[in-house]
């Protein structure tokens, strides 16, 4: 049995990007997202899901390879290699700061709803505030992000992707959903009904996110690879897209093999839980509130980092924790987190409005990425071949596509 966890341990440690993005991209938004799919159109646009998956591998093996063979994060190759660069790298980091702070109000609210939600069920009805449940978790966040380091983060969120990927599939056991409706309704299609195109849009907003491989660039600087680790890289990237599938695949399939065949609509992830109860009991509803929070905490964690790393990215500088800035910047983000105490708008649809919102800055980040890739200075000779070149082309026609979704949806 030893000899079995560290094999597992060896294994994880080998993926520790993959499993950064898995925790910060599987959130409580994702899940929101592919349930309420699931709920309203049944598996019909799993056909979404599944290209922005196979889209995030290619741009993160793009994003992987620019940043191992170059030796330099994204936003600062962006900031020298194009004329006006700056313009667009300062862009890029506005877009993606302003779009994960609306997604950390929504993300805190719900994790604080959810937990809520989960006391009430544990001791018969009391209830506590969601105000002192975010206060603990923030104090705990701030706490880790002032002592630790990125191995231990990386041993962190490992624990919560295991907890989420656990708790989501002893639901999908337990409540039994329909396998005949789920096949049948993998059919593709675009369903007309309001809502379905800003349903996608966010699907691939929350998947196939522009901050990820902004974001995938700093993790595997931080993981200490190099040119000569690319097809590690590779494999990394691979585990990490396939997880992603899987879970939201998951999600998406009990919600559309409980909720879709007995006509009820998804509004939030607490109504979930109500309506996952009667289907499965206290222990379905317990362990789902387990899973997502777990995704919701894995999603936290990457988010306040996001800014800090951000900068450095921006202006070239290392990435150091324990300095000033990044510590007055984490603790200006985990601010940001109170944020579902005084604004009207649900948690859950500031979750939609982020994803979409992701959708729209990606064209933004893909084709600097093909111009670059393609650069043989740039690239020291290592530059992409026609399969990796075709594949970027489709992840920028894919981006325009759920852009104008967003749009149409947003409008």
């Amino acid at each position: 049995m030893k000899n079995l966890f560290k094999k597992i341990s060896i294994a994880l440690a080998a993926v520790g990007p993959g499993l950064f993005l898995i925790g910060y991209n599987i959130g409580t938004g994702s899940v929101t997202t592919m349930a309420k799919s699931g709920a309203d159109h049944g598996m019909s646009q799993f056909w979404a899901l599944v290209l922005s998956c196979v889209f995030t591998y290619i741009l993160m093996v793009a994003y992987g390879r620019l940043t191992l063979v170059t030796g330099r994060t994204p936003l600062y190759n962006f900031k020298h290699e194009f004329k006006f660069g700056w313009i667009l790298a300062l862009y890029v980091l506005v877009a993606l700061v302003v779009g994960e702070l609306f997604a950390l109000i929504g993300v805190t609210g719900i994790v604080a709803d959810l937990l809520q939600e989960g006391i009430k069920i544990v001791s018969g009805g009391t209830v506590v505030h969601t105000g002192w449940i975010i206060l603990v978790i923030v104090v705990l966040m701030y706490l880790l992000l002032w002592f630790g380091r990125y191995k231990q983060f990386e041993k962190v969120l490992t624990v919560f992707v295991v907890l989420m990927g656990l708790c989501f599939v002893l639901v999908f056991i337990l409540l039994k959903p329909d396998f005949a409706t789920i096949l049948k309704g993998m059919v593709p299609h675009i369903p007309d009904q309001p809502g379905a195109l800003g349903l996608i849009a966010a699907m691939a907003g929350t998947t196939c996110s522009a901050a990820v491989f902004i974001v995938r660039g700093t993790v595997v600087a931080e993981k200490g690879w190099t040119a000569k680790d690319l097809p590690a890289e590779k494999r990394d990237a691979f585990v990490s897209a396939f997880m992603m599938l899987f879970l939201s695949g998951i999600i998406m399939a009990v919600s559309a093999g409980t909720l879709h065949v007995m006509g009820l609509r998804l509004n939030n992830t607490v109504e979930m839980i109500h309506l996952f109860e009667p289907l499965g009991g206290k222990a379905a509803a317990l362990i789902l509130i387990m899973g997502v929070t777990g995704a919701g905490l894995s999603t936290i964690f990457p988010i306040v980092l996001i800014a800090p790393w951000l900068v450095s990215d921006y202006l070239g500088k290392p990435r150091d924790l324990k300095s000033p800035l990044y510590r007055w910047l984490i603790l200006l983000g985990l601010v940001f987190c109170f944020g579902t105490l005084v604004l009207k708008q649900a948690a859950p649809a500031l979750m939609i409005f982020s994803q979409a919102f992701q959708a729209c800055i990606l064209p933004a980040v893909a084709i600097p990425a093909l111009i670059l890739l393609n650069r043989q200075n740039t690239m020291k000779g290592i530059t992409s071949g026609w399969k990796m070149n075709l594949g970027v082309i489709a992840v920028i026609l894919f981006s325009f596509l759920t852009t104008w979704f967003a749009i149409v949806d947003l409008i």
